[in-house]
């Protein structure tokens, strides 16, 4: 799928302009399915040379949406394609800026008409879409109009994929010869885990996404480095499995990487960092943290790399939360520690503090890293329209994922879906995916029990 989008804006810098109007045309490879225009209120006067160019005035936005107000549907309507214009990158970047000023980090692979016109129309005397469109037959009747540049440049795609039938085998030409090209055109755009295999069937790299296709189309079309070039020339098979969400996808692909080690992930092949923050309650009542290994049964809060950084973070820790060196660990003594003699710690060390007011600070100094409930799931799209996905928490503990279908029954109970999860192990990256997932997710469906 792809979107087909133009906009007109105040000034040529994203950095300070803003954008005026913006036009999608959103096309499945031999039609355009959907479409959106709109005028958009830049909240900033437009200078009067843009006026005489796009003909967009201060009174004709004033009335208009501003960007914050369609966002969330062109989000939608792009979500899964690949984002096409003409100098693709002065649309991008701007619909980008503007995103991230509402704190959203928009992505899309993109596409870009003029780049693939010098390579599949040679010779023309100029390639700006005002010079192209009439050599090629393609009229434009409202030219510097999101609508009319859009609609120009959806009928150049659509000449340009016809010149060459796939876009996409513009860049598998130099693949392994035993990949068979049918297979990568069918994959889905959906999210999942997907599967790479050499010519002997050895898998060589497991990976995630929200949509597996492109995905896959940007690792098959890369030449950042050395490394990225012999892997892509040794795939010679690709599998896949859907997930139906990200969530799912991020957990099955920790635990296959973990499972079959495969050589090209490398950087994710290890299971953890080699220091960890742990916390325990003492005889007294009360709450110790402490760097240990990774290498105790117990999971860690939080992992490190090096026993410096991790002394480092607890110092942090300690200084916030005024919480006291001895009981952390980060001083070896039988008396008070030497913040109680600074006034800097209340006196834990010595039992001058109760425990429940000193735990009172070290819970909330661990917070972060720790699941606001114990025992809960977390409740997503399946792999089709009638089914869920499961993940399982319990006693703050990861018991796998499953899935559900929930075409008939609305009102799921809890002893239904916990029977739907399969179990997996879990471990300190899992722990960090879900708690970096649930952080950034707030609106995920949480069932608790």
């Amino acid at each position: 799928m792809f979107s087909i989008i133009d906009i007109e804006t105040t000034g040529l810098s994203p950095k300070r302009e803003k954008i005026t109007e913006i036009a999608i045309f959103v096309h499945d490879g031999e039609k355009v399915v959907d479409e959106f225009t709109t005028l958009i209120n830049p909240e900033v006067d437009i200078p009067y040379r843009i006026t005489q160019i796009t003909g967009i005035n201060n009174k004709m936005v004033k009335d208009s949406p501003k960007f914050y107000e369609v966002a969330k549907h062109i989000v939608e309507m792009t979500e899964g394609t690949t984002f096409v214009g003409h100098n693709v990158h002065f649309d991008y970047n701007f619909v980008r800026k503007e995103f991230r000023e509402l704190g959203y980090d928009y992505q899309r692979k993109v596409i870009c008409t003029a780049k693939l016109s010098r390579k599949l129309l040679p010779g023309r005397r100029s390639y700006s879409l005002g010079k192209l469109c009439p050599e090629l037959g393609i009229e434009n009747p409202h030219r510097h109009r999101a609508f009319g540049d859009a609609a120009a440049t959806t009928r150049l795609f659509e000449i340009l994929m016809k010149v060459e039938k796939n876009i996409e085998s513009i860049s598998l030409r130099d693949l392994n010869t035993s990949l068979n090209r049918d297979l990568i055109r069918s994959l889905p755009h959906e999210p999942g885990v997907y599967y790479f295999y050499d010519i002997d069937e050895n898998l060589i790299y497991v990976g995630k996404s929200k949509n597996i296709h492109d995905r896959v189309m940007s690792h098959l079309t890369n030449n950042g480095s050395k490394r990225a070039i012999e892997m892509r020339n040794q795939i010679a098979d690709i599998d896949f499995k859907k997930t139906g969400n990200e969530l799912v996808a991020l957990l099955l692909e920790s635990d296959e990487i973990k499972k079959h080690l495969p050589r090209f992930n490398r950087a994710q092949r290890r299971t953890s960092s080699q220091w960890g923050l742990f916390y325990h309650k003492d005889e007294n009542g009360y709450i110790r943290l402490k760097i240990d290994h990774n290498d105790r049964e117990e999971l860690p809060l939080t992992t490190f790399n090096s026993l410096q950084s991790a002394k480092n973070h607890l110092f942090t820790l300690v200084e916030a939360f005024t919480l006291c060196q001895k009981l952390c660990g980060l001083f070896d003594t039988k008396g008070a520690c030497f913040h109680y003699n600074l006034k800097q710690c209340k006196g834990a060390c010595i039992g001058q503090e109760s425990a429940g007011k000193y735990n009172a600070r070290v819970l909330q100094a661990i917070e972060p890293y720790r699941f606001e409930e114990r025992n809960f799931m977390v409740i997503g799209k399946g792999r089709r329209d009638t089914e869920k996905s499961v993940v399982l928490v319990e006693n703050g503990t990861y018991r796998g994922f499953g899935f559900i279908d929930s075409e008939f029954d609305q009102n799921l109970k809890t002893d239904d879906l916990k029977n739907a999860v399969r179990v997996y192990p879990d471990n300190r990256d899992i722990q960090q995916i879900l708690r970096s997932y649930l952080k950034q997710n707030g609106s995920s469906q949480i069932i608790t029990f």
